[in-house]
């Protein structure tokens, strides 16, 4: 009993398989809210209504829901479909003998394909078209049993080839699929360790972040190099250690070991084709 002599509505449907005594109860309490309400609309009646039909919603947000691409939110149809409830409650007449639960559904239902319409940026025409053709492919391909062509579509629809081709463009303009979806399904809907579908991180490339194939080589590469060089003579060290990591020119090199040009040049030529000679040892190895 609510504290004003009503009885307080049980949860839609939750009346338990008791028999016929407890179901009749819970009508009546309905019976009764829906006479206080109508007395006087107070919000904290309206509310106890909301909360007895809210079942109603879930279900319809559940059935509109069926079909729709996965990142519409089933959560945001509920809370569009509670508007429609409460509209429901309010325009109600229960003197006109139609059953609540009827009338609900459909305001209900109205109110989330409102705010779908609302959040469509594409024109009714374009989309009724869409449907339009994917009935006629049904239709053409279920008689012919076979993929059919733009020719014979056309032919269906009764328009011309050009025509469905310029359709077929602006449709394409309005297919949107989030990426995470296609992801999934180009990797069979989930992950490899099965924990559910990888996400977006998982799919784009960074393109600021080390490749770990790149980096294994060229560290692989480095130590192969460091040591060959550790095993070649300490004049070709040398040379090699002042061209490549001091940046001196080969005249440069022949000031600091009183050396000619020429010779330093001899000298780095030996050291090159040595490291390549003792790299592709190492490699082998």
């Amino acid at each position: 009993m609510a504290p004003d002599g009503h009885v307080l509505p049980a949860t839609l449907g939750g009346a338990s398989p008791g028999g016929a005594d407890e179901e009749a109860m819970v009508e009546a309490g309905i019976a009764d809210l829906w006479a206080a309400y109508a007395d006087d609309p107070r919000k904290s009646t309206k509310d106890r209504l909301v909360l007895h039909y809210a079942p109603l919603v879930k279900y319809v947000a559940g059935r509109v829901g069926t079909g729709l691409p996965a990142h519409v939110d089933v959560a945001d149809l509920i809370q569009c479909g509670i508007f429609g409830l409460v509209d429901a409650i309010e325009r109600f007449e229960p003197d006109r003998g139609r059953k609540f639960e009827v009338y609900a559904m459909q305001r209900i239902r109205g109110a989330i394909l409102d705010e779908l319409r609302s959040q469509d940026w594409v024109p009714r025409s374009v989309r009724s078209r869409a449907r339009e053709i994917e009935r006629a492919i049904e239709r053409l391909e279920g008689r012919e049993q076979r993929s059919c062509s733009d020719s014979e579509l056309a032919a269906e629809l009764d328009t011309s080839t050009e025509d469905l081709r310029s359709t077929f463009g602006q449709i394409a303009m309005t297919s949107v699929a989030a990426l995470d979806e296609l992801v999934a399904a180009g990797r069979g809907g989930g992950s490899v360790d099965g924990a559910g579908a990888p996400s977006l991180a998982d799919s784009l490339p960074d393109t600021g972040a080390e490749d770990p194939l790149s980096a294994m080589e060229d560290r692989e590469t480095r130590r192969l190099l460091a040591e060959a060089v550790g095993q070649l003579a300490e004049r070709d060290r040398t040379v090699v250690g002042l061209y490549y990591f001091e940046n001196l020119t080969l005249a440069e090199i022949g000031r600091v070991l009183g050396v000619t040009e020429s010779r330093v040049c001899q000298l780095h030529t030996r050291a090159v084709m040595r490291l390549r000679a003792r790299l592709a040892e190492l490699q082998h190895a």
